[in-house]
């Protein structure tokens, strides 16, 4: 796919074929850890988990009420029986019983040996120590079956997965207190430019604060990662390779912003070519095109674009997969929605777009999108503002207010 904007410059990978080369060149990590289960959120199991109990062990009531044997009852007559005890949640009534006789039970707690089905506490009359059933009352309910959730040895949770609070839930249910999971995966990331400065600094002409590796230190914070901030590197193609080198010895990914482009300054695609291997650069992507992916001996690197919204989009579509890959976790796919869009967006063919936009819903529960503002790849306050991208494919000319767009929602919640 051919650039318009760059009708002379090489062909450019598509967004697709950039990811099919990065899960084909990228294997998960072999290494495991133990963990204990309260460290395990989010992390990725590496061996499936088999329950080594029946979950409920016993069989336990499914409400508050009255627990008896349904022989002790006449069909079609109303029923008397007498409460000779009560069976509490943790404290089961142990004691023999004769027909005619229930025991009180409240929900969760072990049903008697003797009964076989457990009547609401709202169906019954009491009076004294004896419960009258209605006529319409129903034998063998409300009665969890031993094992009824999970039986002994069957698969609680399959390998790999990134485990959620219900897993964690699942898991203690079954007396599992240790798991295995993926080791984390060590990354380093820095920004390259003279032009940035840290935080605390005055700006002289020319200057900028180094945003990126805010929003990269953010993007990466994950259970799965250990993360190392390498600080700002001057555009100097020495001092950049000496970077490449000793961070590739001490990590499993580099990622850096800034001086992947074709500029007198842009040392970042020349120096991996020395240091390593370059697999792709330049991507038929906007914002985002100068994108470098390769390898210095056993660490994987990215070469991201300086301007931060590239950062952010270029992060989402490549780098966030093959983190996903390498960890072990399996593979993920943004959620699409199609909706209605109320802002006229504009568009070159030529690269696949993500522009940033607001998607709203309405009382009735209509999805809608606008622009979030201006679409520049510099403009943070627009992406702050964003809670969407609206995907415009690579030979889309734009389209009309009104029109039915994609919109990757960077969250569940609006």
């Amino acid at each position: 796919m051919t650039d318009i904007c760059y009708p002379n410059r090489h062909n450019l990978l598509s967004v697709e074929q950039a990811l099919l080369e990065i899960r084909k060149a990228i294997e998960a990590v072999t290494e495991q850890e133990l963990i204990a289960l309260p460290q395990a959120l989010d992390r990725i199991l590496a061996d499936s988990v088999v329950s080594p109990m029946d979950i409920p062990p016993q069989r336990t009531a499914a409400m508050d009420g009255y627990a008896f044997a349904a022989g002790d009852t006449a069909a079609g007559q109303q029923a008397k029986l007498q409460v000779i005890g009560t069976s509490w949640a943790g404290k089961p009534f142990l004691e023999l019983h004769v027909p005619g006789q229930c025991v009180r039970i409240f929900t969760g707690a072990v049903v008697p040996s003797f009964a076989d089905s457990v009547i609401a506490q709202e169906q019954v009359e009491m009076n004294g120590d004896t419960v009258s059933l209605p006529l319409d009352w129903q034998p063998y309910k409300n009665i969890r079956a031993a094992g009824s959730d999970v039986k002994q040895h069957e698969e609680l949770i399959t390998a790999p997965k990134k485990l959620t609070a219900r897993d964690l839930s699942l898991l203690a249910a079954a007396g599992v207190e240790k798991i295995s999971v993926k080791r984390k995966l060590k990354i380093g990331f820095f920004s390259t430019g003279d032009e940035l400065v840290p935080l605390g600094e005055p700006l002289a002409a020319g200057q900028i604060h180094d945003s990126n590796r805010y929003l990269l230190a953010g993007l990466l914070s994950d259970p799965n990662h250990t993360v190392s901030n390498l600080g700002i590197v001057v555009d100097d193609q020495f001092k950049l390779e000496q970077t490449f080198k000793s961070a590739a010895q001490q990590h499993d990914v580099i990622i850096s912003t800034g001086g992947a482009s074709v500029g007198d300054a842009d040392f970042v695609k020349q120096t991996l070519e020395k240091c390593g291997q370059v697999n792709f650069w330049k991507l038929a992507i906007k914002p985002g095109k100068p994108l470098a992916f390769g390898k210095i001996g056993d660490c994987w690197f990215f070469g991201l674009p300086g301007n931060p919204v590239a950062v952010l989009v270029t992060y989402e579509k490549f780098v966030k997969p093959g983190l996903e890959q390498l960890a072990g976790a399996p593979a993920t796919q943004a959620l699409r929605l199609r909706v209605r869009c109320d802002s006229a967006l504009k568009k070159s063919p030529g690269r696949q777009e993500y522009q940033r936009g607001i998607l709203c819903q309405s009382a009735n529960g209509e999805l809608v999108v606008r622009l979030a503002g201006q679409q520049d790849s510099h403009q943070l306050k627009v992406a702050s503002q964003s809670n969407c991208f609206i995907v415009l494919d690579a030979d889309s000319i734009g389209i009309d207010a009104g029109e039915t767009v994609t919109v990757e929602p960077f969250s569940a919640v609006l």
